[in-house]
């Protein structure tokens, strides 16, 4: 009921003697929200249910038989003269109450304006549906004799008992999946892969089905009913569901909670004894079932069922936790007060909210559930669109209707027709089209900055890797990490035992070969030529071997700062031929290497880059300025870094065929831009090679609108090659 109430109402006389009650059926329990009293009213057999305050119940539960609307008003308005409901809150009150089916007339009423009843309800819910055509709900039976017949069941699984063995066996497969967390993201990596649809579509039925069924379990165990059990189609796919609006009657909140929280509690249970055999079994069809269950369990029902913004179970447990019934419809409601009061100016309007923490629970609830619910449609728009162009597209057609065009007109209609706005029309229409002006300027005529973005790596502009010719033990690190070397200056010393034993046998050889030739000198029949190329042969290989043993010294080839490799630190350490050894740098001068994907690169040919700079990883907030750039006019496939790709943790696509993680999938164009010199950054620590990090280019400022179809065309144009 309104605080600010309207002692007087025109449509009045169209109720004013009527004589109604409520149904024989209904039932009526009494609820305590945020400090309130507020009675609950139900019928069983058509499952609807109503709130009420105190006050309006005190007049809905005096209406009889014998006496009028009226006179029930009059009665309650001497009984109760603070708190008694305006006439036209008792309009409002019995059309909400006759519309859901709630009320008993002794007499015909005269709805023909005030109640348009059941063929406008059918007609919302045809047109809700409709516009939900991603959830649609098909109930197909009643379940509650069965639930009766296993209460007791119900009643020892849903106990202390029970909890204890819930977090028991969680704890126990939280420990088994740490253990073998490298094989389960692994596995994760071919979730979506075709093969393994039909096991995630088996995991998810399943799943939802036993997620359905302890909704139904818990309610029935705190004395509610299940009258409906069906198939709700999900983005098309079937699933079952349950209704569990009974739990609404519950006067103990935390009852209501662990209902709504019962779907979410059995999924990770589901998922702890999926991971127990998960871990025990080998590769088969059981293996890769488990493990979807466990997935399907785990990730989706945190990510959807657990997520207050949908209206899904975490919504309903947010709206216990807050004492706030019908979050979502009061925050639609407070939200349109806001803009009725402050913006268009209706004093007369009553505040919905009672206290300051209420309205700002709504006001946040309110406005990130809508950018949520519009970024889950995004999301599941472009996943079916990459399975199914053409229904992505219908589904696509259908969202601009009912979230665009269907709401803009009601909305027109609402500025037009609504009597609450019937005193200050000039200044509604005057506040919209100062709003629809602005929004259009900034959409369609100031110009906005544009910048493109592009992941790189800093590199010494001169700098030298160093590989190992030979294999060899690490013996001694010459330079310490960091210090600067001279062109030859010893850096490491490898020791390799085969090649010094190489070297002994091949000198044995050859003296050997020379007494051979000097014993043949004596006799005159004999040939020498073999003998003396055997020594040519010997000698060489023992040239080469020495080459070897002293290419165990590895030695700088520039001058700069030596930077080691990881795996040459440690002595003793076995480094295999063509081994990477670590890296000179020139500090003195860097530049900065980035990738353009292909889609964005012909903004870098056709408009003329304003400003750049680089933020590199680990220090955002310090900004390097760009002395020059040059940006190569020739498609590249191999990156500068591995770093920047996906084999190194970057976000450019690269080939899965390819294990140095260089090669792209797609073709980018590379900038090279030469960075200011800095011998230090704010922090202390050297600017050095091999940080990664990102460029940012300026563009010349556009319009929104510009930038938003851009966009889209290049997103159309890389997903759907349209």
């Amino acid at each position: 009921m309104s605080e600010i109430k309207r002692t007087f109402s025109e449509s009045w006389h169209r109720v004013a003697n009527l004589k109604i009650s409520l149904l024989p059926t209904v039932a009526v329990r009494k609820q305590f929200f945020r400090g309130e009293d507020w009675y609950i009213i139900n019928n069983p057999f058509n499952n609807q249910f109503f709130r009420l305050r105190p006050e309006a119940y005190n007049f809905v539960a005096r209406l009889t038989a014998n006496r009028t609307v009226e006179e029930v008003w009059y009665e309650c308005l001497e009984r109760y003269p603070d708190t008694a409901p305006g006439q036209e809150d008792v309009v409002q009150l019995l059309t909400q109450l006759y519309n859901a089916n709630l009320l008993y007339f002794h007499s015909r009423p005269d709805t023909s304006q005030i109640f348009e009843r059941y063929k406008q309800r059918k007609q919302r819910e045809m047109q809700s549906k409709l516009l939900s055509i991603l959830f649609m709900r098909l109930p197909l039976f009643d379940p509650d004799n069965v639930l009766k017949r296993l209460y007791p069941i119900w009643r020892l699984i849903v106990s202390p008992i029970g909890a204890i063995i819930w977090l028991v066996v969680v704890v126990g497969a939280i420990k088994v999946f740490i253990d073998k967390s490298p094989e389960a993201f692994n596995q994760m990596q071919g979730i979506l892969a075709p093969g393994n649809l039909v096991y995630l579509y088996i995991a998810l039925v399943i799943i939802k089905s036993l997620h359905e069924i302890f909704h139904a379990v818990v309610c029935r165990r705190y004395g509610g009913e299940v009258h409906v059990l069906g198939i709700m189609l999900l983005v098309f796919t079937p699933l079952p569901y349950m209704d569990a609006t009974s739990s609404w009657t519950f006067r103990n909140r935390w009852h209501r909670v662990l209902v709504s929280a019962a779907g979410i509690l059995i999924e990770i249970f589901i998922a702890a004894l999926a991971v127990f055999a998960w871990a025990n079994t080998g590769q088969g069809a059981l293996h890769s079932l488990f493990y979807n269950i466990m997935f399907i369990a785990s990730v989706s029902t945190l990510l959807f069922n657990a997520n207050p913004l949908l209206r899904f179970d975490g919504y309903y447990i947010l709206s216990d936790l807050l004492d706030i019934p019908n979050l979502h419809t009061r925050a639609k409601e407070y939200i349109s007060y806001l803009v009725e009061r402050y913006a268009f100016g209706c004093k007369d309007i009553h505040c919905p909210v009672q206290t300051i923490n209420e309205a700002l629970s709504l006001s946040i609830f309110g406005i990130l559930s809508l950018l949520y619910r519009i970024l889950i449609f995004a999301g599941i728009l472009m996943f079916v669109a990459d399975k199914f162009l053409i229904l992505g597209m219908i589904m696509a057609f259908i969202g601009i209707v009912s979230w665009g065009l269907v709401p803009v007109f009601k909305f027109i209609s609402y500025l037009i027709s609504s009597p609450k706005l019937q005193k200050n029309r000039v200044r509604v229409f005057a506040v919209a089209l100062l709003t629809v002006s602005i929004v259009l300027s900034l959409i369609l005529f100031i110009p906005f900055a544009d910048n493109l973005q592009a992941p790189g790596i800093i590199e010494a502009k001169t700098f030298q890797k160093i590989y190992s010719d030979h294999p060899g033990y690490v013996t001694q690190l010459a330079q310490p990490a960091g210090s600067f070397v001279k062109s030859g200056e010893t850096l490491i010393q490898l020791h390799n035992k085969e090649i010094e034993f190489d070297l002994e046998n091949a000198r044995i050889q050859q003296k050997e070969t020379r007494i051979m030739i000097k014993q043949a000198r004596n006799v005159k029949v004999v040939d020498l030529k073999p003998l003396l190329k055997r020594l040519d042969k010997v000698t060489s290989h023992i040239l080469d071997l020495q080459g070897r043993i002293n290419s165990m010294t590895i030695r700088a080839g520039q001058n700069g700062i030596w930077q080691p490799y990881e795996d040459v630190k440690y002595i003793g350490r076995w480094i295999p031929r063509g081994g990477f050894l670590g890296e000179i740098i020139d500090p003195s001068s860097h530049v900065f290497s980035a990738a353009v994907p292909q889609h964005e690169a012909a903004r870098l040919f056709q408009d003329k880059l304003q400003e750049m700079s680089v933020r590199v990883k680990g220090i955002a907030s310090h900004e390097v300025a760009v002395q020059t750039y040059q940006v190569i006019p020739f498609e590249q496939s191999k990156l500068p870094s591995m770093a920047i790709g996906w084999s190194g943790g970057g976000q450019i696509e690269t080939s899965f065929q390819d294990n140095s993680g260089l090669t792209t999938r797609e073709p980018f164009f590379l900038i090279i831009a030469s960075l200011v010199s800095q011998k230090k950054e704010s922090n202390g620590r050297i600017f050095f090679h091999g940080r990664s990090g990102r460029i940012n280019m300026v563009l010349p400022s556009k319009p929104l609108y510009y930038q938003f179809y851009r966009n889209i065309k290049q997103l159309f144009q890389k997903r759907y090659q349209i």
